[in-house]
């Protein structure tokens, strides 16, 4: 009983906006690993591009996803949340719904560049608002809460994008559209700026106190050690998804699944959801067992049982090993990340709410390049 008060209590505290924030990260996770899910896939199987050239275009799309995040934390500083909001979701939008009606390179890679402007545009703002929206009393179940969104919406949206590849492929870019559409509504209509959201200075000031960020030798030194651990979490997207095609038996899981009653097929598709749905169950008790903790050890304690996740990858080709590699690397990635968010939330100055969590991202694009 006492555990329930302590929970309502802490939900309770968390202002509409922040609720409003984390339905929009939903969808536009929903949205962005219901593609990418099987992107590398079908490309690759369904039309036919090389490997060498799907991982290029993979690298530049979304290392630019995670590099804008410095300029669109900036002009969310300056101009405000919502407007970015609506200017993100109008680009996510096209840059899904184009991209499916295309099947040359060029033009796939064009408009794959401009859903990830809209998407590096929205990143910074939905961190920042669950930073400007929690205390530091609540911040670490706060991100808790942003990521279990995260990787709900990434359960839904590669789940749905298996479903609904049956019928088009294309169906796949046309359903993460309609998502990001969704969601011009709540951002139009819903969505209020947090308190000291909008800045004054001008963009030029703003992006030149994000760049002193840099010299920051200590934040830079976590940067560069994180970037490390996310190499591994971007071959989920890639190398693992086609490690799984040619190599992996997948017969004992589909089998398994049908002696429960189960219709089922192992889809290259479900890497994502195992990856997600073991954050999703066990995101919100790790929080609460780490909320207290320092956040620099509960990180490396993240990145050692990830990294043994990978290694259990490395040395089996059998379908349940695979399955539980992809489990144990995210209890890894479960106990770490949402401390790393919190954390650099924590010792960003209160005008620079978005720009830190911006920098906090290159990580992400430093290993999405490599």
């Amino acid at each position: 009983m006492e555990e329930k008060v302590k929970k309502k209590n802490i939900l309770t505290t968390f202002p509409r906006t922040f609720w409003v924030g984390n339905l929009m990260e939903l969808f536009e996770r929903g949205a962005y690993y219901g593609l990418n899910a099987l992107l590398a896939v079908y490309l690759v199987k369904e039309l036919s591009f090389r490997e060498q050239s799907v991982g290029l275009l993979q690298g530049f799309v979304y290392a630019l996803t995670y590099v804008l995040p410095i300029l669109g934390g900036a002009l969310a500083d300056r101009l405000g949340y919502r407007k970015m909001l609506i200017v993100a979701f109008s680009l996510l939008t096209l840059g899904y719904f184009a991209a499916g009606n295309f099947d040359t390179f060029g033009l796939i890679f064009l408009f794959l560049l401009i859903m990830a402007t809209g998407s590096g545009l929205f990143k910074p703002i939905i961190t920042g608002t669950v930073a400007r929206t929690t205390t530091e009393e609540n911040s670490g179940f706060g991100f808790g809460v942003y990521y279990w969104c995260i990787n709900l919406g990434a359960v839904i949206g590669p789940l749905f994008a298996i479903w609904i590849k049956g019928f088009s492929w294309r169906y796949i870019f046309f359903s993460s559209a309609l998502w990001c559409f969704l969601m011009l509504l709540p951002a139009a209509f819903l969505y209020k700026d947090p308190e000291s959201a909008e800045s004054t200075k001008p963009i030029r000031q703003v992006l030149a106190e994000a760049l002193l960020v840099l010299g920051n030798s200590r934040f830079m030194l976590l940067i560069a050690v994180y970037s490390c651990f996310w190499i591994l979490y971007f071959q989920m997207f890639g190398s693992v998804l086609w490690y799984m095609v040619d190599f992996i038996h997948r017969a004992p899981v589909d089998e398994f699944m049908v002696k429960l009653g189960i219709p089922f097929k192992f889809d290259p598709g479900h890497v994502t959801v195992i990856n997600a749905a073991t954050i999703v169950l066990l995101v919100v008790l790790v929080s609460r067992i780490t909320t207290k903790m320092k956040a620099i050890p509960v990180m490396a304690v993240g990145i050692a049982i990830g990294s043994v996740g990978f290694l259990i990858l490395a040395l089996t080709s059998s379908a349940w090993m695979f399955v539980l590699s992809i489990a144990v690397f995210s209890i890894g990635e479960m106990t770490a990340h949402p401390k790393y968010y919190s954390y650099v939330g924590l010792i960003a100055p209160q005008d620079k709410k978005a720009v830190y969590p911006d920098k906090a991202v290159k990580p992400l694009a430093l290993a999405m390049g490599i």
